[in-house]
């Protein structure tokens, strides 16, 4: 580790001390629970097979089931943005373009799953934020700093995985249900069972959703239209599997999304039509003591279609992925992953691309083992892609147990992200064409972190400093004013990341601090749309059966564009919830958001919405 990388970690341990409110912060088992609980939950992110949240190396979060449900009004990258370390911007409602930033990386170099398969777009290089759904989605796994040699491409900030509803060993039926309505005549709605008897296990769900929206565009903006724009959602996930014998499973699962949303494009009423859909077979089987096998065929398709007056276009991609991942139990505290893997990239475009396909073959090694005191990580991965350079990458992690309540460890892990179709094969048009000869961006990243947990108080403290080169720019012109993507950047991410928790009685007490410094080290810039500091506080309260709760975040300002001339206003968002329980199986949850109807950005031109309320009607069997 750096000399500065070493006083980076002294600083912030020192800024935990001075501190005194930040040891509320919320812990890595509790931050996002909403309350601290006595079971840790059981997360696969961080080393591709199941283990509890409070034996895992890195710095993990799990958005459980019940944070999702108690935010039944907000898009799931507004339910990210609300945990450590997650930034976003919206271009004006949940139904237009979003990005994520993890750990103030790209939104393009964060890997998204659905189950475990990837859903990354590498054609335009997003991601369809817009068409998952929170209200069918179990959990959230956020897993931050470089994992590419866990995942391969794209985990240069980390990775999210998004795990939808399935059903609990030996449930025999459950069913739920949600009514909706809220401002801006928005209505939301949804339903889904899940079941276990008999060797079958099954589990189906469904949602839909409408609301007029908001005028997103500012005035006076650019192709400003003064109208509202709204909306129209729905979406379904389910699985079935068997178990045809102990420990033998064949499982299919599936998801669909898909929202139809309005935009400004050109002056007047545009939409824009996106569906994300994730479908996959797997075989799980126990094939002696120590060896377990999974075989899994996934296909994964998005498609943005934007309508524009006369004119529409459609971009989007489909994958097919192949793994084959072998699990080693060599003993009762050493476990070994191989893993097996294929990737093909068929792109969607109107474009006539020079290269329309690209086959990725990978193979993996994860080792995880617990020594008393000592817990090691360590992976290596090497991806071989059709066309381009082939990588390899390798995280180390360590951890010492300082003594029954105290945790320290470092790591160490690298990454990278293969350029986008478009940015290398588009064809020329209008002084532009893409750029075949683009290198993948790099990282290094390492990381420190320090934990502290007893009884109903714990508070954790994590440095990282994540240096990324061959940043692909994907506009750069020359005097003829002739325009093409090259990897001209390089950029250096240092962080840190307070949180923790606090319960008494009937109440929790949450909150979280992220201090950040993203420059471009070519420019000396700080990164665009990142703010460099972020603050959390939460709290909820229990009378009988009354739950009240109230989120307060505050962000700095931050720059629109790279060269750091548009500069956008911080901003502080206060939300308001009450739940109350008629009875076991009927209850009701109010939300008011934005309670003091802040005014802000977060993308130039862009408005978000103001003060609004959403009442939900829950029933479960």
């Amino acid at each position: 580790m750096s000399t500065y990388a070493f006083r980076l970690t002294a600083g912030a341990l020192s800024l935990l001390s001075t501190l005194p409110a930040l040891s509320l912060a919320q812990s890595d088992a509790a931050r996002t629970a909403g309350t601290v609980s006595a079971l840790a939950p059981v997360v696969v992110t961080a080393s591709r097979t199941p283990q509890p949240l409070d034996t895992v190396l890195g710095d993990v979060t799990v958005i459980d089931h019940e944070t999702l449900q108690n935010s039944k009004s907000s898009s799931l990258a507004e339910i990210l943005s609300r945990q450590p370390g997650v930034q976003i911007y919206t271009s004006g409602g949940p139904q237009t373009v979003t990005g994520v930033y993890l750990r103030g990386a790209n939104p393009l170099q964060t890997l998204v799953l659905i189950d475990g398969m990837r859903i990354n777009d590498s054609n335009a290089g997003s991601i369809a934020w817009n068409a998952l759904d929170p209200a069918i989605i179990e959990r959230v796994e956020i897993l931050r700093g470089a994992a590419s040699s866990l995942y391969g491409a794209d985990a240069i900030g980390g990775v999210i995985n998004i795990i939808t509803r399935r059903a609990a060993d030996g449930e025999s039926f459950n069913a739920w249900a949600n009514f909706g309505l809220g401002s801006r005549d928005t209505f939301k709605t949804s339903m889904g069972a899940t079941g276990a008897q008999n060797g079958w296990d099954y589990r189906l769900s469904a949602s839909k959703a409408s609301s007029d929206g908001f005028d997103a565009k500012t005035v006076g903006s650019s192709n400003h239209h003064p109208d509202r724009d709204g909306y129209e959602q729905h979406s379904v996930a389910g699985a079935l599997g068997y178990n045809w014998r102990e420990n033998q499973r064949i499982g299919l699962d599936i998801y669909n999304g898909y929202i139809d949303g309005d935009y400004d494009g050109g002056g007047h009423p545009s939409r824009s039509l996106t569906r994300q859909q994730a479908y996959s077979l797997s075989s799980t089987n126990q094939l002696t003591d120590i060896w377990q096998s999974v075989v899994r065929f996934g296909f994964a398709k998005d498609s943005i279609e934007s309508r524009s007056g006369n004119t529409s276009s459609l971009v989007g991609m489909i994958q097919r992925q192949y793994s084959w991942q072998n699990n080693f139990q060599l003993a009762s505290s050493q476990h070994l992953g191989l893993v097996l893997e294929r990737l093909e990239e068929r792109p969607l475009t109107a474009s006539e691309y020079a290269e329309s396909r690209r086959n990725t073959n990978s193979a993996a090694a994860i080792y995880r083992g617990d020594f008393g005191r000592h817990h090691l990580q360590a992976s290596i991965r090497h991806d071989n892609v059709s066309g381009l350079d082939s990588q390899t990458t390798g995280s180390l992690a360590y951890d010492l147990d300082l003594d029954s309540n105290w945790r320290a460890g470092l790591a160490a892990s690298t990454g990278f992200r293969m350029p986008t179709f478009a940015d290398m094969y588009t064809p020329y048009a209008w002084g532009y064409r893409g750029n075949p000869d683009l290198k993948p961006e790099k990282s290094r990243n390492i990381e420190a972190h320090v934990r502290y947990a007893s009884g109903p108080l714990s508070v954790e403290a994590t440095v990282y400093q994540n240096k990324v080169r061959d940043l692909i720019q994907g506009y750069v012109c020359d005097a003829s004013f002739e325009c093409t993507a090259e990897n001209i950047d390089r950029a250096t991410i240092r962080g840190a990341t307070l949180t923790g928790a606090y319960a008494w009685d009937n109440t929790t007490l949450r909150a979280s601090a992220d201090f950040l410094r993203p420059r471009n080290d070519t420019t000396g810039a700080t990164l665009a749309r990142r703010a460099k500091q972020v603050y959390n506080l939460g709290v909820d309260h229990r009378i009988g059966k009354l739950l009240l709760g109230a989120d307060y975040q505050f962000q700095t300002y931050r720059y629109d564009d790279a060269a750091n001339n548009t500069r956008l206003g911080g901003y502080g968002l206060l939300n308001l919830r009450a739940a109350y329980d008629f009875t076991r199986q009927v209850g009701v949850q109010f939300y008011w958001n934005n309670v003091l109807d802040k005014d802000y950005t977060q993308a130039y031109g862009y408005r978000n919405d103001g003060s609004n309320v959403f009442v939900n009607l829950s029933w479960k069997y």
